[in-house]
């Protein structure tokens, strides 16, 4: 099929773009070109800045379009004005973020979204982030094709990964020794490898598939288990020692940035992040993988490329060291 991927540079796009190549189909990417990619043979690249002028896309035909990286509803309204009657699918993938109540237990697609945002709004917040992908959501609807599909993926992980979220858990278990490790070993995780995630999306757009699913990995996942697979597929001497949540609070270590996917009783807003149901997804074949592969591939690929990128988030190792201490003296003390 000829496939229009808008994005394409980095993480999901990239990996978008290798799957539609490896699966023979005519690729054009539509993006910045600020991100240096090797292009494979035979993919066209339409350079534009979809935030401001979307007229490169004047001409050619698609039998589907996939959108990586749409965060405000005009850029969606821009594209599809442009192609909608040039592309016969249309994909949107947009966020777990986008649903109004993050709070519970097995959110389906058939939630309620956030709230709209102002019509003007332009800024990407941590309050507006979901609200706008919603918003970004009800104009695919409105002027994409009646087959139109939406992906609302939960938390992405794998190499390329620019975040550095997993890579950091990665990272800190094969350098081994003791981790600190927050809040309750049993609270859950929940991931999708990019590269599962693209191929699913290549193969929904093949199949001319409509609708929205969660695009999320398999109930069952916790922290515990998270770093006991990735100690055992790392073959590493981690320890993981368990730092209770008023301990963190105090010490002000902080969730996300400091711990990633660490998600403290004091966020109730949030706690059914990792706790999204897939079922859907996975009944129209979304196929994750072992996380052990994941964490193999994302090793492999932070050993290849720059060791630092393991520790864009994540605690310095002598901020880890001190809260160790600080933890180990709390416990001599009780």
């Amino acid at each position: 099929m000829k496939l229009l991927l808008v994005g394409g540079g980095v993480f999901l796009g990239k990996a978008i773009a290798a799957e539609a190549v490896r699966r023979g189909h005519a690729l054009t990417l539509f993006n910045r070109g600020r991100t240096a990619v090797e292009l494979p043979a035979g993919v066209e690249l339409i350079k534009g800045d979809r935030n401001v002028d979307v007229s490169a896309l004047g001409t050619g035909r698609w039998d589907a379009a996939i959108d990586t990286c749409a965060y405000f509803p005009r850029q969606v309204r821009m594209l599809l004005e442009a192609i909608g009657n040039r592309v016969a699918h249309y994909t949107l993938v947009s966020s777990i973020s986008a649903y109004a109540d993050l709070s519970g237990a097995g959110i389906a697609e058939d939630a309620p979204t956030a709230f709209p945002v102002e019509a003007n709004e332009e800024k990407v917040t941590g309050a507006t982030y979901g609200p706008l992908k919603g918003a970004c959501e009800r104009a695919a609807r409105e002027l994409g094709p009646s087959s139109g599909l939406v992906v609302r993926p939960g938390i992405i992980v794998g190499p390329d990964d620019p975040t550095g979220r997993f890579g950091y858990w990665v990272a800190r278990v094969a350098r081994g020794g003791e981790i600190l490790a927050p809040g309750n070993p049993r609270a859950p995780l929940q991931f999708i490898d990019v590269r599962d995630l693209a191929a699913w999306l290549v193969a929904m757009a093949e199949a001319q598939i409509g609708g929205t699913f969660n695009a999320v990995g398999p109930d069952g996942l916790t922290w515990e288990g998270m770093l006991a697979t990735a100690g055992a597929a790392l073959g590493g001497e981690a320890k993981p020692v368990w730092a209770n949540d008023r301990f963190l609070e105090e010490q002000g270590a902080k969730e996300w940035t400091d711990l990633p996917f660490y998600l403290p009783p004091s966020k109730p807003e949030v706690a059914g992040l990792f706790r999204i149901n897939g079922a859907a997804g996975r009944r129209r074949g979304l196929k994750p993988r072992p996380l052990a592969e994941t964490v193999v591939d994302t090793a492999d690929w932070l050993r290849r490329t720059d060791p630092t990128k393991g520790a864009q988030m994540g605690l310095t190792p002598a901020r880890e060291a001190e809260l160790l201490r600080a933890w180990q003296a709390r416990l001599a003390a009780a």
